[in-house]
């Protein structure tokens, strides 16, 4: 099986190579593409170092599949391109929208891969999004989810590496006491919490807000009431999200735990004490989605509290995407 990585210099490209390489999938070759100014770079996969390729010169009848790592842009550019001749898995917000192509989370929506063949594109969801509907997915097939509050806490990975380095070097800057310069946020980061992720809408909401209600009504049910409030936080990797979800019957809070511990991707860490709990730092380069705090909303009927946590690059990005190839090859959807 040959795959190829588009985008496969930047944080989601390189998390994907690492990750592949821990599932010891059967590739035979793995080809590392790029834009032209990393042409002949050289990653090491499996113990081998592989040269970056550009990707305007890359023919994709030599693979089977090809991620998609590097952005709607380079999506919108080139994963049609690519799909007329492989299946393209894109992680960019580019196809999220489009009806015809499946927006897959494998443990909540596996089915709609038969969709592929509509265009050859399967998207990623969300990163945060996606750790949203793994939990919410099996509480939706006990009580019937009527509405969603979320408010997500995000890690500067979200927005890339120069993102990650903002961070780093304000906090330097703070320490030493010199005029800290924002290029990649339109606040302070260090030491700080910002509101606004991706542009604001003519309602009020940001993009990223928006992106939160459609993709969880596209992959869960329509019918859910979402909202949401989106903040960027001053972690480098993980993403949390406390979500106050209204169900339309009655639930019971040990039925729910119960049902958390045993469901797929799932990580029940609730013991109700002092570091009983998880956060960015635990989830940090781990499988699964975490779920603490787990609580009644005491205000509201049929209403609980979570607290969600996953690695972002991972199962918001990597690990999905991944996990979506491998459901293609054993669901019999794969190749044209």
């Amino acid at each position: 099986m040959n795959i190829a990585i588009v985008g496969a210099t930047g944080n989601v490209g390189r998390k994907i190579i690492e990750i592949l390489e821990k599932k010891k999938l059967g590739i035979e070759n793995l080809f590392l593409l790029a834009s032209k100014n990393s042409e002949g770079k050289k990653i090491s996969y499996n113990g081998k170092e592989h040269i970056v390729e550009d990707l305007v010169k890359f023919d994709f009848s030599k693979v089977k599949i090809a991620f998609f790592a590097a952005g709607s842009g380079v999506a919108e550019k080139w994963a049609l391109v690519a799909a007329e001749k492989t299946i393209v898995i894109d992680n960019s917000k580019h196809f999220r929208k489009d009806p015809s192509i499946p927006l897959v989370v494998p443990e909540v929506n596996s089915k709609k891969l038969a969709d592929v063949k509509n265009k050859n594109i399967i998207a990623n969801a969300n990163c945060s999004v996606i750790p949203v509907v793994v939990a919410l997915k099996p509480l939706h097939d006990l009580y019937n989810i009527n509405r969603v509050v979320a408010s997500t806490y995000q890690s500067v990975s979200g927005a890339g590496k120069s993102a990650m380095d903002e961070l780093l070097s304000q906090t330097k800057d703070y320490f030493q006491n010199k005029e800290i310069i924002s290029q990649n946020f339109t606040k302070q980061i260090a030491f700080n919490a910002i509101p606004h992720i991706d542009s604001f809408l003519e309602n009020g909401y940001t993009k990223e807000e928006q992106k939160t209600t459609d993709e969880i009504q596209k992959i869960l049910d329509k019918k859910i009431r979402v909202t949401s409030t989106c903040v960027r936080i001053p972690v480098l990797v993980s993403h949390c999200i406390s979500a106050n979800i209204e169900f339309n019957k009655k639930c019971d809070l040990d039925h729910i735990k119960k049902v958390l511990s045993t469901s797929p991707g799932c990580k029940v860490v609730d013991e109700h004490q002092d570091g009983g709990y998880t956060t960015p730092v635990d989830a940090e380069d781990k499988f699964e989605t975490f779920i603490s705090r787990i609580r009644l909303d005491e205000s509201q009927a049929n209403t609980i509290n979570l607290w969600i946590v996953s690695d972002n690059l991972v199962k918001g990005a990597a690990l999905n995407a991944i996990q979506i190839a491998e459901s293609l090859i054993k669901n019999d959807f794969y190749g044209k």
